[in-house]
């Protein structure tokens, strides 16, 4: 039997090594947005950090795009509960708690390229652990069907991941006070 836990799981994964980065900041970081998009404490997704030849096979395979890419974002359970989010859906509502034989929900993997996080940042002349944030960030709300193919969307999309950003930056400070 397993053991019920309170809030969504992350696994996280440094599969690189061109770029030295805090896993367990990052792992928390999109613990911190499942949490903040109040989605089901039995949910599970994996953040994968990965080299740039590994991100470019993958956009070419999946996405059919060309070149790397700093983040992907592949969804795996198309019913991610959001606890009370849309109560009409069936959801048990929030505070209530999973049973502990429910298998997990699978949210999905996030993969983040740090070398493209890595170049993009000094191109925009900000610091890589800020571009890290935004693609941890952008690719889990990917995942939480958030997109930005309209611009309504994106403007809400964009407007989100500053409100989860400065939650993050915030509890940091916090915890170092």
């Amino acid at each position: 039997m397993t053991a019920y836990v309170d809030r969504p799981e992350v696994f996280g994964a440094d599969e690189q090594t061109d770029v030295e980065l805090d896993l367990l900041r990052w792992v928390g970081f999109a613990r911190l947005v499942l949490q903040e998009e109040r989605v089901a404490p039995e949910a599970e997704m994996s953040l994968i950090f990965v080299d740039r030849p590994t991100i470019t096979d993958l956009n070419e395979r999946f996405l059919g795009g060309r070149g790397p890419t700093d983040v992907l974002a592949f969804p795996i359970d198309d019913d991610v509960v959001a606890s009370g989010r849309e109560p009409d859906l069936g959801g048990r509502g929030p505070g209530a708690p999973g049973d502990p034989t429910d298998p997990p929900i699978v949210v999905g993997d996030v993969i983040v390229c740090p070398e493209v996080a890595q170049r993009q940042s000094s191109q925009r002349s900000t610091d890589v652990a800020d571009e890290l944030a935004l693609l941890v960030v952008h690719g889990v709300l990917h995942l939480l069907n958030y997109d930005h193919a309209t611009e309504r969307d994106a403007a809400a999309m964009q407007a989100r991941e500053q409100e989860l950003i400065a939650r993050f930056h915030d509890r940091e400070q916090g915890s170092t006070r």
